[in-house]
């Protein structure tokens, strides 16, 4: 039966930074998450569910863990920082699903779960016994969601990684400078997309189960959350029958709407609209350009783009990129220089969005900081700080809430075939 909203059993085992975590009433609070995937896209979702109140447990291979535990560098004080982006607010227990009494204790887990959320080859829980329609049966509630990288049909047995759907998905063709090589986005994109459509359908389902009391089978993949996020680019080929090709930072419809090189460095500058595009040339001092058949509009300029660029560019030149995104955004043109992750963050603190919070370990000590869960909401609710757990940091806790149920349900689990490999399907 699946758990309902209140305190979760087997509270008295959890350490000083799991009972912090309970502390705030966030919006899934009373909901337990089983997470058994690995690398990003699944891990990634669940974090955002621990961010929102959600009690998450993370089952992991004994001794490695998850994958992303030994990439690096970077490592931070306390681990690989990749591991720790997508990983606090969760507890660790080490469970090896070839071992009989580990899997049983798995499957108390699922039976016990709001939402299960895994990344296995297709098939790869079924054969541990741990599949939806197995669950289901008796833990009705369940919303079971299967990342895989192409799917469980025709595309069951291909690996998925990021940087491989990237490709094969088209991002790439549209990714880099004309006359250049494709190039991958700078962060695991696709993975990224698929934890936010994995939240969103968890979230949806959660919503319907409310009204029906029914789970839901979740499938997602990475080649179709990456075309699901193709937006304008794939509907050129859908609506136009123009298939996409590189255009470095230039935009296909919009015209300024890219980099433009200053004296010292390349601004980004975004005209929407040709009110914009006169102010534009007002402030670089050649308003002329906005009278000028050939950029007077934006079905214009696009047009005539390969003439508008240099023109912009020669104005530009007269001074640095800082100079004159200030002198646009004071004129209401939006500019911004190319800034550095760090001066990222910098000008978002400047703003007053506190991008970044403090995590804590279980002993109540600081252990770095993170990127914060990115909504704010009103009324507010105390974010939830537990830092990234350390291999099996809950085992003793979680095992023994666990052996509780599977002990008394373990005589009638038929564990024939529950050796598969743990083998995850998204990278």
């Amino acid at each position: 039966m699946t758990s309902m909203p209140g305190p979760q059993p087997g509270s008295a085992g959890r350490d000083a930074a799991q009972e912090t975590r309970d502390t705030p009433a966030g919006p899934l609070s009373g909901l337990l998450v089983a997470d058994f995937s690995r690398v990003l896209a699944g891990p990634l979702a669940t974090m955002t569910l621990a961010d929102l109140g959600a009690r998450v447990i993370k089952v992991e291979r004994p001794g490695t863990g998850d994958d992303t535990r030994s990439w690096g560098p970077p490592f931070s004080p306390t681990g690989a920082t990749y591991f720790e982006s997508a990983n606090r607010n969760k507890e660790s227990v080490c469970l090896d699903l070839a071992d009989p009494g580990d899997l049983q204790l798995a499957r108390e887990l699922a039976l016990r779960a709001d939402v299960l959320v895994e990344n296995f080859k297709p098939g790869g829980m079924a054969k541990l016994g741990l599949g939806y329609a197995e669950l289901s049966a008796e833990n009705p509630g369940l919303i079971y969601a299967s990342i895989t990288g192409f799917g469980s049909a025709r595309g069951a047995n291909l690996m998925g990684y990021d940087f491989i759907v990237q490709a094969l998905g088209g991002l790439m063709s549209i990714t880099g400078e004309k006359d250049g090589s494709p190039t991958k986005a700078g962060v695991a994109l696709v993975d990224v997309l698929t934890a936010k459509d994995t939240t969103i359908g968890v979230l949806a389902a959660l919503a319907a189960r409310n009204v029906s009391g029914r789970g839901a089978y979740l499938e997602l993949n990475l080649l179709s959350s990456l075309q699901g996020a193709l937006a304008n680019q794939g509907q050129s080929f859908l609506g136009a029958g123009k298939v996409p090709h590189r255009m470095g930072s230039a935009h296909p419809s919009i015209v300024p709407y890219q980099l433009l090189e200053c004296a010292d460095a390349p601004l980004a500058v975004a005209c929407g609209n040709d009110g914009q595009f006169a102010k534009l040339t007002q402030v670089l001092g050649v308003a002329g350009l906005a009278r000028d058949p050939r950029f007077a509009t934006n079905n214009a300029r696009v047009e005539h783009r390969t003439e508008l660029v240099p023109l912009l560019e020669d104005a530009l030149s007269a001074s640095s990129a800082l100079i004159w995104q200030d002198k646009l955004i004071d004129a209401g043109v939006p500019a911004g220089h190319v800034a550095g992750i760090d001066e990222g963050l910098d000008y978002a603190e400047s703003l007053g969005l506190e991008p970044t919070i403090e995590v804590r370990n279980a002993a109540g000590q600081s252990a770095g900081r993170q990127i914060r869960h990115p909504i704010t909401w009103t009324p507010a609710f105390p974010a939830p700080v537990a830092a990234p757990p350390s291999l099996g940091e809950h085992n003793d806790g979680v095992r023994a809430w666990l052996a509780d149920g599977a002990t008394a349900s373990a005589a009638s689990v038929d564990r024939d075939g529950a050796t598969a490999s743990a083998v995850p399907a998204t990278g």
